[in-house]
C-alpha cells in the first residue's frame, strides 16, 4: 500500500513556507505535521477530518465547515468562489478574446485510460509569486483517439481537413452558414472528419467556432451522440459561456448519457478557472451519484488546493489511500512542485523516492521540477547533475530536453551551458525553443543576445503575442523602460493581439521603472477592455506590492478590492501584502482579523505577528488567532 499522504503533512500548519526536517513515515508511524502532532492527538483533528461514507465510493473530506449534502458530510470551502452568477458566466474564453500565449496548451483528453497525464503542465507554473512563470491557463478536454474512427484516430492531431479550413476563414457570425455551404457542395461529414475539425479548432483554442460546429449538427442530425460528444459540447459551453452555462447543459443531457465522464468534464472545467466552491460541489455531486474515486477527479482537487489551501493537500491523499486510488505520474508531480516551492527539499527528494517505488521514473518535466527547486535551494551540484542525467549522451537526439536546459541553466547563471544548448538548437530552432533562449538570456542580463533571438524568430515565424511578450518581459525584468515603450509601439502598429500575458508583461514594466501609478492604470484598462479575460493574479499583485511598499493603505485597498471583482479571493498572500501596507503606514487595520475570517483565511505566524502591529492585540489574543 502506498504512503504518498505523508509527503503533505509538513504543508498543514503554515502553508507553502514550512519547512520540515522530515516528510515521510512508514505507514504504521505518525502522519504529523512540522510541531510534531501525530493523526489521533487532540490538536491534530482540527486539521483532518475524514470519513468514509459506507456503501458508497467516496470519503468526504470536511473542510472549513461541513454542510449537509444529501444527508451526508460534503467537500466545502469558499475560496476561490465567485460574488455572481454573472461572474461564472465570463469563465470561459472565444477564440476573439483569447491571446495566442495560450496556445501551448496540452489539452486534457476525455479518455477513460490516462486523462490525467495529459493535463496541462503549466498547472506546476500557476500564479503564484513563487513560481517561474505566472501565469493561468486552461485546461481543455477533447476526445480520445480511440472515439474517432480509424484510421483517423492515429493522425487526427495532423490532419487539416477541408471543413476546418472553411470554418477558420468564416467570420465569426458566419460559421453556420460556411458550414452550410460546405456541406451543400456535397462534402462527406464522416465522424473522422467531424472530430478532426474540432480538435484542430481547440489547438487553436477556438472554443466558439468548435461549439458552432457542434450546434450545428445537432440542429442538422448530422451525429449520432455518444457520451464523450456531449461531454466535448460541456466543455466548450464551459470555456464560451461560463460554469454554470455548462451545469444547465447538463440538466439537457439525455440521464443515459450522464455518466462519470460528462460530471470528469465539468469538474476539471472548475479547476481551469479556479473554482474551488463549484469544484467541491461536483466532486460531492459525483459521489452522491455513485461514481467510482478516480484519479483524475483527486487530481482536479489536487490542483486548486495546490494554489489555494495547501493544508487540504495531505486531506485529499489520505482520502485516495483509504479508497486505494492509486497516484498517476502527474500526482507525483503536483506533489514535488508543491514540496519544492516550500522549499522542503528533504521533503521533495522522498515523494520521488515513493514515486521510484511505486515503479515511475520521473519524466523529463518532472526532472526539470526537481533541478529547478534545487537550483533556488542552493544544491547546484544537485541541479547540474539532474541537467547532465536530461541532456543525455547525445543532445542533438534529446532536443525535447533543450527548452528545460536553457531555463535551469539561466536560473544556475550559466551563461556558457545556455549558449552550447542553444547552439544545438539554433540552426533549426523552434518556436518553443526560441522562447526559451529569450528568456534564458533575459535572465541571464544579456539583452542583446535575447534581440538577437527574437529577430530570428520575426524572420522564421508569423508574427505572435508569445515572443513579442517574451521580449517584453525581458525589457521589464531588466528596467529598459524605453525599450520596452518602443516595442509596445511596434505591437501597435503591426495590429498584435494582446492579452493577459503581455499585460502582465506591461505591468511589470512600469513596475520596475517606478511608475506604480502607470502601471495602475494599464491593469484598469485592461480590465475594462474585455470583461471575459482577466488580468493574471501576479498583475495585480505586482503593484498591490508597490503600493504596499510606500504605505499607500488607499491604493492598496483599491487593488484588493479589484482582485476580488476579478474572482482572486481566498489567498493568504494578497492579505499579507494588504496588511504590509497598514504596517508600513503605521496606521491601525481595524476589522481586518474580521475580513480574513470571512475569506476563511487563517492566519499564519508571519501575518498574526503583523496584526499585532496593526491592532495592539495582545499576545493570548493573537495566539487564539492560530487555532
Amino acid at each position: 500500500m502506498w504512503s504518498l499522504r505523508r509527503a503533505a503533512a509538513t504543508l498543514r500548519s503554515q502553508g507553502y513556507r514550512v519547512r520540515a526536517s522530515q516528510a515521510f513515515y512508514t505507514k504504521s508511524d505518525l502522519f504529523g505535521d512540522s510541531l510534531g502532532q501525530d493523526l489521533g492527538s487532540p490538536g491534530y483533528s482540527h486539521f483532518l477530518s475524514v470519513q468514509t461514507i459506507s456503501g458508497r465510493g467516496f470519503s468526504h473530506i470536511s473542510t472549513f465547515r461541513e454542510k449537509s449534502y444529501g444527508g451526508s458530510q460534503t467537500l466545502s470551502s469558499q475560496a476561490g468562489a465567485k460574488s455572481s452568477d454573472e461572474e461564472d458566466a465570463d469563465d470561459g474564453f472565444s477564440e476573439l478574446e483569447t491571446s495566442s500565449e495560450a496556445e501551448d496548451v496540452v489539452e486534457t483528453a476525455v479518455s477513460e485510460e490516462k486523462p490525467e497525464e495529459l493535463i496541462s503542465e503549466s498547472h506546476f507554473s500557476d500564479d503564484e509569486p513563487e513560481a517561474d512563470t505566472l501565469e493561468t491557463t486552461q485546461s481543455g478536454l477533447v476526445l480520445s483517439d480511440a472515439e474517432v474512427d480509424p484510421p483517423a484516430g492515429k493522425d487526427i492531431q495532423k490532419k487539416v481537413s477541408s471543413l476546418f479550413k472553411v470554418i477558420v476563414s468564416a467570420p465569426r457570425q458566419g460559421v453556420t452558414k460556411a458550414i452550410d455551404q460546405w456541406a451543400a457542395e456535397g462534402n462527406s461529414l464522416g465522424r473522422s472528419e467531424i472530430f478532426a475539425t474540432i480538435l484542430n479548432l481547440r489547438k487553436r483554442k477556438m472554443f466558439l467556432k468548435a461549439l458552432q460546429l457542434l450546434e450545428w449538427l445537432e440542429v442538422n442530425k448530422q451525429l449520432e451522440h455518444k457520451e464523450r460528444d456531449y461531454a466535448s459540447r460541456l466543455d466548450l459551453i464551459a470555456k464560451v459561456h461560463g460554469i454554470n452555462k455548462a451545469e444547465k447543459f447538463i440538466e439537457k443531457i439525455p440521464k443515459s448519457f450522464r455518466g462519470e465522464v460528462t460530471y470528469r468534464t465539468l469538474l476539471a472545467n472548475c479547476s481551469a478557472t479556479t473554482n474551488l466552491t463549484k469544484a467541491e460541489e461536483v466532486f460531492n455531486k459525483m459521489k452522491d451519484l455513485g461514481f467510482p474515486l478516480t484519479t483524475f477527479s483527486c487530481n482536479q482537487l489536487l490542483i486548486l488546493y495546490k494554489k489555494l489551501d495547501k493544508k487540504k493537500i495531505a486531506d485529499v491523499l489520505l482520502m485516495m489511500e483509504k479508497e486505494n486510488v492509486k497516484p498517476s505520474l502527474f500526482t507525483y508531480k503536483l506533489l514535488i512542485d508543491t514540496k519544492g516551492r516550500a522549499n522542503d527539499i528533504d521533503g521533495m527528494e522522498q515523494v520521488v523516492e515513493t514515486m521510484k517505488a511505486e515503479g515511475m521514473e520521473p519524466d523529463l518535466y518532472a526532472q526539470s521540477i526537481i533541478a529547478k527547486y534545487y537550483a533556488y535551494g542552493g544544491f547546484r551540484e544537485k541541479a547540474e547533475k539532474i541537467l547532465k542525467e536530461m541532456e543525455g549522451d547525445n543532445l542533438k537526439e534529446n532536443r525535447g530536453a533543450c527548452i528545460h536546459l536553457l531555463h535551469l541553466y539561466a536560473t544556475l547563471g550559466s551563461a556558457n551551458d545556455v549558449e552550447r544548448v542553444w547552439k544545438v538548437c539554433e540552426s533549426s530552432a523552434r518556436l518553443g525553443e526560441c522562447l526559451a533562449s529569450v528568456e534564458a538570456w533575459g535572465k541571464l542580463g544579456k539583452v542583446d543576445k535575447a534581440e538577437a533571438v527574437f529577430e530570428k524568430m520575426q524572420r522564421s515565424f508569423k508574427p505572435s503575442t508569445k515572443y513579442y511578450t517574451a521580449l517584453l518581459k525581458v525589457y521589464a525584468n531588466n528596467n529598459l523602460l524605453m525599450k520596452g515603450k518602443e516595442l509596445v509601439k511596434k505591437m501597435s502598429d503591426i495590429g498584435i493581439q494582446i492579452g493577459p500575458y503581455t499585460w502582465d508583461a506591461l505591468v511589470r514594466l512600469y513596475v520596475e521603472a517606478g511608475e506604480v501609478e502607470k502601471a495602475d492604470s494599464i491593469l484598469q484598462k485592461a480590465s475594462e477592455q474585455n470583461s471575459n479575460v482577466k488580468p493574471l493574479y501576479s498583475s495585480y499583485m505586482a503593484v498591490l506590492s508597490q503600493y504596499a511598499k510606500r504605505g499607500d493603505i488607499h491604493n492598496a485597498e483599491k487593488i484588493f478590492h479589484r482582485l476580488r471583482q476579478a474572482g482572486y479571493v481566498g489567498r493568504m498572500q494578497q492579505y499579507q501584502t494588504l496588511l504590509q501596507a497598514y504596517v508600513n503606514s503605521k496606521a491601525p487595520a481595524y476589522g481586518f482579523r474580521e475580513r480574513m475570517k470571512a475569506d476563511n483565511i487563517v492566519p499564519n505566524k508571519m501575518v498574526a505577528g503583523m496584526l499585532i502591529q496593526v491592532s495592539g492585540l495582545k499576545k493570548g489574543s493573537v495566539l487564539d488567532l492560530l487555532e
